[in-house]
C-alpha cells in the first residue's frame, strides 16, 4: 500500500512539509496504548539484539541522525521496531538552518538531496525533550549527534562541541560528533587529523562516561578515513559512524536538469551504496575487533543492512528509504534479518 501512496500523494507534496507530517503520524505511534499495539506488530525478535557501547540494542538497524532532529518522534519510531535512534543533529545554539526549499527527491535513484544547516532547538530545549523521554522511555537506546552552530566561528569550535556535549551526555545512551555535514561552512575542514583530535579530546572529556563517536565523510581520501580511524582509536572513542551525506553527483539516474535544479547539499539514499561499503571496510580493517563501527548509506534492504554486518559493521542506521518504504520500514528489516540468518 505505501508504494502506492508514496507515488500517489505524498510525492506530489513538498519533501520537508510530507516530512513534517509524517513524524506526526510517528508521534502518535508513541503514545499509550497505540504504542503498544505497535510494538506487538514491530518488536524485533530477541535474536537479533546487539551488545555494543556497554548497551544492548533490540536490533541492529536503528535511525540515522537527520530523521529526528529535535527527539519529538523516538517512542513512536521505537515502536516501529528501530533498535536504537540517533536524534540530532543538535547544536548548542537554537538556529533555523538555511533557507528553504531545502530537501529534494531524486526519485529515479532513491535518494535525496538535502542542505537543511543543522536546523533545531538547540541543546537545552534537546535536554528538556531527553530528559522527559528517559522517564518515559528509559530502554530506548537514543544516541545524540552534536554539530557546530552556525554563527560560531570554526575556531571557537572546540568550545562550541563542549558546551553541547556537556548539556547532552547524561541524558545520552552515546553522543556523536558531527564534522561531516556539508551544510555548515568551514564543518568538514575539522576532519583533519591536526585540528580533529584535540577536538574530540575535549568533548570526550566534557561527556565523561557516556561512549563518544566521531561521524566522518565519504568524500574524505582513503588514506584520510584510515588515519581518522586510527586517531579515534588512540584518543579512546567509543566507536565511529560511517558515514554523512556525500557531495557527490556521480552515476546518477535522474536527469542533469532536475540535479542541478536542487543545487547545493549532501546527498543521501541507494547511490551511495558502494562507496558506503568500501568506507566500512576501510575503517573496519583499521581498528580493532571490538571497535563499534556504525554503517550509514545506501540502505535500504534486509541483504543491504546484513551485508554490511557482514562487512564489520557493528550496527547499521538508516534515514533516506524511509521515505520510500514508509513507517514498517524497519519491521521489513528486522523481518527479512531473521529470515536471512534461519536460512
Amino acid at each position: 500500500m505505501y508504494p502506492l501512496l508514496f507515488r500517489a500523494v505524498l510525492s506530489r507534496f513538498d519533501p520537508e512539509f510530507a516530512h513534517h507530517a509524517g513524524m506526526a503520524v510517528i508521534r502518535v505511534l508513541g503514545v499509550p496504548p497505540v504504542a503498544g499495539v505497535t510494538r506487538a506488530f514491530t518488536k524485533p525478535d530477541p535474536s537479533l539484539r546487539v551488545d555494543a557501547l556497554g548497551l544492548t540494542f533490540p536490533s541492529p538497524f536503528g535511525v540515522a541522525a537527520g530523521f529526528d532532529k529535535n527527539a519529538v518522534g523516538v517512542r513512536g519510531l521505537a515502536a516501529l521496531g528501530f533498535g536504537h535512534v540517533e536524534v540530532g543533529t543538535v547544536t548548542a545554539i537554537p538556529q533555523e538552518g538555511n533557507p528553504k526549499p531545502r530537501l529534494f527527491r531524486l526519485v529515479a535513484d532513491r535518494a535525496v538531496i538535502n542542505r537543511m544547516g543543522f536546523n533545531n532547538r538547540g541543546a537545552d530545549a534537546a535536554a528538556r525533550r531527553l530528559a522527559r523521554l528517559r522517564r518515559g522511555a528509559p530502554d530506548t537506546v537514543i544516541g545524540v549527534n552534536i554539530g557546530k552552530s552556525r554563527v560560531v566561528d570554526v575556531e571557537n569550535a572546540t568550545d562550541d562541541y563542549v558546551a553541547s556535549a556537556t548539556r547532552l551526555a547524561p541524558l545520552a545512551d552515546y553522543l556523536a560528533v558531527n564534522v561531516s555535514s556539508p551544510n555548515t561552512p568551514g564543518l568538514r575542514g575539522l576532519q583533519a587529523v591536526e585540528t580533529l583530535a584535540p577536538l574530540l579530546r575535549a568533548v570526550k572529556e566534557a561527556s565523561g562516561s557516556t561512549p563518544l563517536l566521531v561521524k566522518i565523510a565519504p568524500d574524505l581520501p582513503d588514506d584520510e578515513i584510515a588515519a581518522i580511524a586510527g586517531m579515534a582509536v588512540a584518543e579512546g572513542l567509543a566507536g565511529i559512524i560511517a558515514h554523512n551525506t556525500t557531495i557527490s553527483r556521480d552515476g546518477l539516474l535522474t536527469d542533469d536538469a532536475t540535479v542541478e535544479a536542487a543545487g547545493a547539499g549532501g546527498l543521501s539514499g541507494a547511490p551511495l551504496k558502494e562507496r558506503s561499503l568500501q568506507v566500512l571496510r576501510l575503517v573496519r580493517a583499521a581498528v580493532p575487533t571490538d571497535f563499534c563501527v556504525i554503517a550509514v548509506g545506501g540502505v535500504e534492504t534486509p541483504e543491504d543492512v546484513q551485508e554490511r554486518l557482514d562487512a564489520g559493521a557493528t550496527l547499521v542506521q538508516g534515514y533516506t528509504a524511509f521515505l520510500y518504504r514508509g513507517p514498517f520500514w524497519g519491521r521489513e528489516i528486522n523481518r527479512g534479518l531473521l529470515r536471512l540468518r534461519r536460512g
